[in-house]
């Protein structure tokens, strides 16, 4: 580990690690602890400042991606927001709650160590629980947890010991997720320019379109940053020297043009209690056990009745990209893509097009396929995705980075939160919904109320067992499932939180969960 100087800040309070979107709602929460917060760039935002580009949009409209308390400015449901527009709205946020003060930019964590069970002492041997017990107080008085920081400039190693130590930094970004090849297969016999997103993002706008004017791209993936590369693929190609733009895919999803289906807004699907209830749940008792089988012609005649539009709106069958698979798959693993509105009069006009294939592998002009057939390219754009899990895992000591993924690649999180056998750590951002900033944000006000000793947790062995559940019914509902997407039960899920919390919950809007109270005398009402 190079640096010029190493120092040593003891704190013991609440450390947070990662300012996007889950870091900045994690310090709002517990800024009563004063928590601090390492940022390992110069600025807040996360995956939507360093991981997006130009057509980047939110998949949601905003209604269903603002926190609790604080609206959009200006709010316009028949619109999704672009990128810019979600950092203006979570630099207000943050500047709104005075959470920056919190910040400490240019400050990466590279070395998370164990250093006691509550007596101070240092230790190397992390002792995690194997059956039945208590989960202890997160803050006791003695730090838990040493973190190790370099700062830039000067660059320097700070450590600092924290009581509880929430880990922000998601699962996209830092790490791509490269192609593995064959030998003598790899990039180094390709002659052309291979990038993977994470780079591209990198680009300005400019550099951008000159990357891609005028050049055979193929672009190897087919979720929403893989379509809307080919978008601007496209966009950057008009004229008559313009090149096509070839999309590489090995998997099918089912994609949505907008959030109505044969007329019908999108929620009354899968984002009402009603709608949830066909659905299996945790804890969902005997009655509903019962229930589950008799109800399952009424799940699949519904992802039968908007696979049925989207065949009839898209030209899926035209270019062969009708999934296998039921669209309650995609939505249980939180992968429906809301399409460019351009994307397939783009394809009409010969500027995208598409190439299914299992395996590939580069040549000298391009690409190879297992059908023996090539493909020219002088760009290779990989939208193949990120390694968050190793990113976490090399950060973790052992055996925490064992623990942290289990055998089926799932990260087993109670209430998508804590670890049972890990003390005094928190993850924020690792669960997905129909709305991840407003699962986050719940999740915040249950990690803070669990601070300050507001409600006790479970045994270990419950929350192993509930935390089992939930990755059993995720794996029946979706082979995608390693996603740990709560979509179909996201409802109940947040219910559970919040009476564990002692809070009622109530719902603005039929989509997501959007506010939350103590209980009172009032009678705050549900809706679906």
């Amino acid at each position: 580990m190079a640096c010029e100087q190493i120092s040593y800040r003891k704190s013991t309070g609440v450390g947070i690690i990662g300012a996007g979107i889950s870091g900045i709602a994690a310090a709002k929460q517990l800024s009563h602890h004063n928590p601090i917060v390492f940022e390992a760039t110069d600025s807040i935002g996360g995956v939507w400042k360093h991981c997006s580009f130009a057509s980047t949009k939110l998949q949601t409209p905003p209604c269903d991606f603002e926190f609790s308390d604080y609206p959009w400015p200006q709010r316009n449901n028949s619109t999704f927001p672009s990128y810019l527009d979600i950092l203006h709205y979570l630099h207000a946020y943050a500047t709104h709650f005075d959470v920056l003060k919190f910040v400490r930019f240019n400050s990466r964590v590279v070395e998370i160590r164990y250093i006691g069970g509550g007596d101070g002492r240092e230790t190397t041997n992390l002792d995690v629980a194997a059956g039945p017990g208590e989960f202890g107080p997160l803050l006791s008085g003695h730090p838990v947890w040493e973190v190790a920081v370099e700062t830039h400039p000067p660059k320097t190693i700070e450590r600092y010991g924290f009581e509880l130590l929430v880990v922000c930094i998601g699962k996209y970004g830092d790490i791509p997720k490269m192609p593995v090849f064959p030998p003598n297969k790899g990039q180094e016999v390709y002659g052309g320019k291979v990038m993977h997103t994470l780079d591209y993002s990198k680009l300005d706008k400019e550099a951008a379109r000159e990357l891609l004017k005028g050049k055979k791209v193929a672009v190897v993936g087919y979720k929403k940053s893989a379509i809307d590369l080919a978008t601007e693929c496209a966009q950057a190609n008009q004229g008559a020297d313009g090149q096509p733009c070839t999309m590489v895919i090995r998997t099918l999803h089912w994609t949505v043009p907008a959030y109505w289906i044969w007329g019908l807004p999108f929620f009354l699907f899968y984002s009402t209690r009603s709608s949830q209830f066909l659905h299996q749940r945790p804890n969902q008792g005997l009655l509903r056990n019962l229930l589950f089988p008799l109800l399952s012609p009424v799940r699949k005649a519904v992802s039968k009745f908007i696979e049925s539009y989207l065949v009839w709106k898209l030209p899926l069958v035209k270019y062969g990209l009708k999934p296998d698979h039921p669209f309650e798959e995609d939505y249980a693993s939180c992968q429906m893509a809301i399409l460019p509105e351009n994307f397939f009069s783009e394809a009409d006009n010969g500027k995208i097009m598409f190439k299914k294939t299992p395996r590939w592998w580069f040549w000298n002009g391009g690409l190879e396929f297992e059908d023996n057939t090539k493909l020219e390219a002088d760009v290779v754009l990989l939208a193949t995705g990120f390694e968050g899990k190793k990113k976490i895992q090399d950060l973790l000591p052992q055996p925490l980075s064992s623990l942290i993924v289990d055998l089926s690649g799932i990260m087993p999180l109670y209430r998508g939160t804590i670890h049972p056998l890990i003390p005094n750590m928190a993850f924020v951002g690792y669960i997905e919904s129909v709305s991840n900033l407003q699962t986050a944000e719940l999740r915040c006000n249950w990690l803070s109320r669990l601070a300050d000793g507001l409600f006790k947790l479970p045994s270990i062995k419950k929350m192993l067992d509930q935390t089992s559940e939930e990755i059993e019914i995720m794996k029946k509902t979706t082979r995608f499932y390693k996603r740990h997407c709560i979509s179909t039960f996201s409802i109940n899920h947040s219910d559970e939180i919040c009476e564990e919390m002692g809070w009622k919950c109530w719902r603005k809007n039929n989509w997501v969960l959007e506010a939350f109270a103590p209980y009172s005398s009032q009678d705050y009402g549900e809706e679906d």
